[in-house]
């Protein structure tokens, strides 16, 4: 079996509260491009994950490998050997490990079923894995987790994802939010939502992480309709309106900033 790790972005992520539990309230629109990391599995006496790929070194720690954690949630009658190619940035606001998970939930789903538990078991994991499973387009509130459907008004949308090759971690970016409420998730159709949304976490990431700035200023020079920082941080999208102009986008940016990692793809 092989699985795309589709990498997610916050088309629009509103911070509304800070709860007692020490977690945020969200409102988010989740979007996920047709690109990422790659999971290929065969059947094994017992669990094991490889990993390789431009960004293996960001998991050297195999305790926080959310490949091998997955699959110690899900129950099965034998085991998987799973090969991970990593090309999604760890720390990068594209839920790389949460899109590991969500792939390795497809694959159980696949050949054996999930449990009916799975919502809560893919929540233990962590909070954007359980919109990582179908990765589709749909809102998320609470801290992310509680998933609603939103419609595909976006999808095949040509889209750039640019990041400085700057790691950010997400807990300091939300400790330097304001607590400010700015409001709620705007209503209306995807693409409507995207362009009246927000990402309150841009200020605070900007703070921690100044070439963000940068990114976004150099994608919003290549006329896309729609630029901005998903998640924590630090990398940022574009949505295009065709194909010649992302790609075009994507030429300037590489000569211009020959050292920033970049990504090609569509919404799905």
């Amino acid at each position: 079996m092989t699985e795309t790790a589709y990498a997610k972005i916050n088309l629009a992520l509103h911070v509304r509260r800070r709860r007692e539990d020490g977690y945020h309230e969200l409102e988010t629109l989740f979007a996920f491009v047709d690109a990422g990391d790659v999971l290929s599995a065969s059947g094994a006496a017992q669990d094991s994950v490889r990993v390789f790929g431009e960004f293996a070194d960001g998991l050297d720690n195999p305790f926080d490998n959310l490949v091998a954690k997955a699959l110690g949630k899900l129950p099965r009658a034998d085991g998987l050997a799973i090969t991970l190619e990593k090309n999604l940035p760890v720390a990068a606001g594209l839920g790389g490990g949460s899109a590991d998970a969500g792939a390795v939930f497809r694959m159980v789903r696949e050949r054996y079923g999930l449990p009916e538990d799975w919502h809560a078991r893919a929540t233990a994991l962590g909070a954007d894995v359980p919109a990582c499973v179908d990765s589709r387009t749909c809102i998320g509130r609470g801290t992310g987790t509680e998933l609603e459907p939103a419609d595909d008004s976006l999808a095949s949308t040509p889209t750039l994802l640019v990041n400085p090759r700057v790691p950010l971690s997400t807990g300091p970016v939300f400790r330097h939010w304001d607590g400010e409420d700015r409001g709620a998730l705007p209503q209306g159709d995807a693409r409507a939502i995207a362009l009246e949304g927000r990402n309150d976490l841009e200020g605070p990431a900007i703070s921690l992480c100044p070439e963000i700035a940068g990114v976004l200023a150099a994608l919003d020079g290549t006329a896309p309709f729609l630029a901005r920082m998903s998640g924590s941080g630090a990398t940022c999208f574009a949505l295009y309106d065709d194909v010649a102009a992302r790609d075009a986008a994507a030429t300037a940016i590489e000569s211009d900033h020959p050292g920033w990692w970049q990504m090609k793809g569509a919404l799905r």
